[in-house]
Formats: structure tokens, sequence, C-alpha cells
């Protein structure tokens, strides 16, 4: 059956790609077994990076996001993101720490077959763009945790591709929903059509326990505008629904809820044609009882039950619209760039913070784990730190990555960075002495008074009209102390790959060490491709490595038989020795297979990446 799935296909699906130059968006078709694709580069730590929280003040408001402890255990990558997902789902101690444990994966492919690959064939350039992408959504699988979702943000170029190559790597029953964001604001006159949103895919490994744990939204003021509180009820505020409900005559399920309702004030109702009441007559009169049925203001209106805000859904379900109101458009991301860089212009549509806000809310709680493999400007790592989230990013490019990833985190950090998410606006309350009338929130009321000082400008009579100034004064608003929802902390770690340890020779046809491969970048590349720990131990301890009940020595040399004894002698009993060495000697292998059971030798680099496949197995 699975070989009668539909499929997406392209050319050069079975083979793989690695990068043509460091840093830039180039790339080569390799086989799968080439070492310059197998190999597993390790992580090597640069400076650490610490902020300071800024203290409360009586000049703001203080949300309770800017009470959460702000997170230290984040990393930050110079890298390409094949490399580096490489690292986090095969190096031991990265693997222990990150595999299946991503709560939530956003990216942004900064790369397209418009601008990208311009230098390929049509054909060629939507080949590499889906193998790049189909390498890499295969390892982010695997960091995915187990109630944790994968948002792919994508314009028209290549989605419909995408969806496909989703549906094919995580399945599609695992497709959540297909959201759509309204990035600009106007229309681009100049186009055929004007392009005003990009799709934003979302998958996730189990939609019942996804469901489970994803987040509400907030509920907008619009939406708790509706409930008032007419009759001053102890219960707090409220909202009139309808009291009927459909009637099939033909089913007679409801019968018992057709009858005459008699209202406290003496008045008489029947239920509309084709319609019944909402309960039976014992369960209204219970509800009259207990104050749950509005008659009006007047008491001689149809009923209406009440339903108490304190009763709804304290949040509201996300939708897949996303209008720039609500999230934020390309421009208002671009004026948070301009904010921390003055002067500068680095991408062409970023994004905004509250549009990162928006999937973090939904997909994560604080404390969960944030990754991001195409970091740009830093701003999903941004929004996940002032959210209290841990995360995990990467950047190709060197200039952006010093220029803007680090420089921008650097300033979240310190509480330098007042734009975006870290501060929102106080709300817009009625003045003191001012009641505005029901159905009129203080937004609707401050509209009202710009618009009628718009339509007097140019009047002096009536700009001095009492009643004029009756309804300024009527509608009277204020805002509130602006509240702060980040005050900085925390830190995080700088790193960058470490250098290529093996090549691949044309004319020998076979796999050779780099320059860089001696000392401990060869100790610590060999330990991560055979899936190896590092130990750290006293200065007379023998070995490099561990996995289970067997250790790794590392040696640029020789590999002899007495070496083999030396280190036998140091095993404890049930422990197995895997020995890596630049040269072996003839017999070296069967004795020390002969002498410990289960160990072996392993040439470098001949045999590290066949011996990777079988300890894959």
């Amino acid at each position: 059956m699975a070989a009668q799935r539909l499929q997406l296909t392209w050319y050069n699906k079975d083979k793989a790609l690695i990068p043509t130059e460091n840093g830039k968006y180039g790339y080569t078709w390799v086989d799968p077994s080439d070492p310059r694709y197998c190999e597993t580069h390790t992580l090597i730590m640069d400076d650490y990076v610490r902020g300071t929280q800024t203290p409360k003040t009586d000049e703001f408001a203080y949300s309770e996001r800017a009470d959460l402890e702000p997170q230290n255990d984040n990393l930050l990558i110079f890298g390409e993101s094949g490399d580096v997902l490489e690292a986090l789902t095969r190096v031991p101690e990265l693997a222990d720490k990150y595999l299946g444990k991503i709560k939530l994966i956003y990216i942004d492919p900064p790369f397209n077959t418009a601008q990208t690959f311009a230098n390929y064939e049509d054909n060629l350039e939507h080949s590499v763009w889906l193998t790049m992408m189909r390498d890499r959504l295969l390892h982010l699988k695997k960091l995915l945790s187990e109630d944790g979702s994968i948002w792919v943000h994508l314009d028209d170029v290549e989605v419909h591709r995408m969806r496909v190559l989703l549906d094919e790597v995580f399945g599609a029953d695992r497709f959540v929903a297909e959201m759509q964001w309204q990035k600009t604001y106007s229309p681009e006159n100049r186009s055929v059509i004007s392009h005003s949103n990009d799709t934003i895919l979302v998958y996730c490994l189990n939609q019942e326990r996804f469901k489970a744990v994803r987040n509400l939204l907030p509920r907008s003021d619009a939406q708790n505008l509706v409930y008032q509180n007419p009759d001053d009820d102890p219960r707090g505020r409220w909202r009139p629904d309808n009291f009927t409900a459909q009637f099939n005559p033909a089913e007679n399920e409801r019968e018992s809820q057709r009858y005459t309702l008699t209202t406290p004030a003496g008045l008489s109702f029947d239920p509309p044609s084709g319609r019944c009441w909402l309960y039976t007559k014992d369960r209204y009169l219970e509800l009259l009882e207990d104050n749950r049925v509005w008659f009006g203001a007047s008491g001689q209106g149809a009923p209406q039950l009440k339903r108490f805000l304190s009763e709804v859904m304290q949040g509201r379900v996300p939708t897949t619209w996303w209008p720039h109101e609500e999230v934020g458009h390309s421009q208002e991301g671009k004026k948070e760039i301009l904010l921390l860089f003055p002067g500068q212009q680095p991408f062409s549509t970023p994004k905004p913070e509250r549009l990162l806000e928006r999937v973090i809310t939904i997909g994560s709680n604080p404390g969960d784990i944030v990754l991001d493999v195409f970091a740009g400007s830093g701003t999903t790592a941004a929004v996940a730190q002032k959210m209290g989230r841990r995360w995990v990013t990467c950047e190709l490019v060197a200039d952006t990555f010093e220029r803007f990833t680090k420089a921008r985190l650097t300033k979240v950090i310190n509480d330098q960075d007042p734009g975006g998410v870290t501060r929102t606006k106080g709300e817009r309350i009625a003045a003191e002495n001012v009641e505005l009338p029901e159905g009129v929130s203080p937004g609707d009321a401050a509209k009202f008074t710009s618009v009628l000082n718009k339509l007097i400008a140019a009047d002096p009579v009536a700009k001095k009209d009492p009643r004029v100034k009756a309804l300024k004064a009527a509608a009277k608003t204020v805002r509130t102390k602006d509240v702060v929802n980040w005050r900085g902390g925390g830190g995080f770690q700088v790193a960058h790959l470490s250098p290529s340890c093996f090549d691949y020779d044309p004319v020998l046809d076979r796999v050779v060490l780099t320059p860089e491969a001696t000392g401990q970048v060869l100790i610590e590349s060999v330990a991560a491709n055979l899936g190896f720990s590092l130990l750290h131990p006293d200065d007379d301890y023998v070995f490099e490595g561990r996995r289970g009940n067997t250790l790794l020595k590392v040696v640029e040399g020789v590999a002899t038989i007495e070496l083999v004894d030396d280190l036998v002698k140091e095993l404890s009993p049930g422990e197995t020795l895997v020995l890596v060495a630049t040269s072996v000697l003839d017999g070296v292998r069967q004795h020390l297979r002969k002498v410990c059971k289960g160990s072996r030798v392993v040439a470098v680099p001949d045999d590290v990446f066949s011996y990777q496949k079988e300890a894959q197995l």
C-alpha cells in the first residue's frame, strides 16, 4: 500500500546537497554516501553573553510576562542550517538535550528560486530547494517533541510544493492548519494582482497531544465589550443570548420544549414558528429563579438567556486569518529593525515581533524550547526570550550574524530593545467621572472625539458651542500607563561549527583527512561521527569517549599489538574498545577481537563512515 501513496518527485531526489562555499547559499549534488555530506560537525563554544534585568519603576505598569524568569539556556550558532541540524541530532551531548524535546519550530527559509538559485535552470532550482528542505525537515522532525509543532513560513513561490513535501515527511494526517498572514496593509498598484499575504503551514507529530497543549489567544476588547451588567447582577458582566432552538416537527424530539412561557410581568410568549424554547418548562422556572433569564430593561421583552463572562472560555480559539491589525505587517517589522539599527535595512520583509508572539503563544509555554534555523535578524529568538522561552537559532551569513543576529539578541538581554513586544500601549479608559453609554467602548469614544475635532476644525463657532463641548466631555478618555512585558536579563551561548575533518579526493576516489584534522579537533570529530560522548577525565585517564560499555581511543599514528594490550588493561570487566588510528599494522584487528571480544579497530579516514552507518542501524 505504501508504494501507492501520492508522492512529490523531482530531479535528483535520491541525491544529497553540500554547500559549495562557506557562508553563502550555493550547493552541489553528491551521492548520499559522500563524506562531505555524511560528516557530523561538532559545536565549538565561543563567548557566553549575559544580560541584566532592569528594576521596576513607577513610570510603567508591568504584565505577568515581565516577572518571568529570564532564560539563560539559549544557543546562538554561526553555521549552515543543515550542518547545525546534523550536530543537534547526532552529537550525543547535543542529542541528549534537544532530540525529541523541541516544543516549537518556526522556520522562514531565506532562499527561493527567484533569488538564491538564479544560476540554475528552472527545474533544477526547484529540485535544489526541495532537496534542501527535505533533508532539513527530516532532522527537524527528529527534534520535535511528541506534543510539539512546526510552523513553516513561505510566500506563494514554493508553498504548494512544501505542503506536499510536509505531507511526505510528517504525514498528511499531521497537518494542523494553513495560516494566512496579511503582510501588507495597502495594495501594490503596479502588480497584476497585489500579493497581500504569506502562508504559514502548521504540522505536528501527534494531533491529540498538540490539541491538548496548544494555547488560546487572549480575548479581545471587542469580544469582552458585548458583556455588560445592566441589572447589577452580583455575578458580574453578562450578555443576552437566544432562548430558542431549532424545532423539527417530524422528529418530535423537542416537543416538551414547546409551551407557552409566562414572564414575571404576567406576559405570555410562544416560541416562533419552526423554533422551540431552549429548555423545558421546569428548567425555565429554575433559571428564572436563579435570575438567569432577561426580559429587557423594561421587563416586557421576549426571554433571553444571560451568559456570564466568567463562564465563557477565557481565551479565543486561533483562526487561520491573521490580519495586520492583530499581528503587525512587514512595514512594522522594518520599523523594529530600524529602531535597533538606525540607518541600516538588512532585509526586505522582516517579520514583526507581534507575528512571532502569536506563533509562540499558541505553540509553547514559558520554559519550552523554540527552534529557528534561519535566524536572519533574530526575530524568533528575540521574541522567545521576551516570552520566557528557551531558544536555539543559527545564521549562515557572517555579516548578518555579527551585525544583526548577535547584536540584536545582545540588546534584548540588556533591555536595550524597547520596540516590538517589549512594551504595550496603556489601555484607553473613560476619564474620571465619565460613564460611557452601553455598547460604546473607550476606543469608540476616542475615535468619535477625533472625528468631531476634524469636522469642526475650520468652524470657530462650533468649537465654542456648549453642545459640542458637552459631547466631548461625555466622550473623554485617557490612557493608563504603558505596560512593560520584558525587562531584559538571561543570556545565550555563542557557538560555531567545527571545521571539516573529512574530504573526498576524486582523483584517488577515496576519503581523505583535511589539514584541520588533528589533535582535539580530530578527537571530537571522530567521537561525534561514531556516536561517542566525550569524556572529561583526569590527566591519567587514557580514553576519549564512551558509548554505553564501549570506550573510545583515538590515536594519530600507528595502532600496534602492544598499544592494544596496554589499552585492554585499562578496561573494566564487561567493557569493550573501539580503537581509532590513522594507521593500522597487520594483525592488530584480529588481536584486539581475540583479547577483547566485541572490540574493533577503525582506520581513519577509510572506515569512519562505514562504521557510522553500522552504528545507526
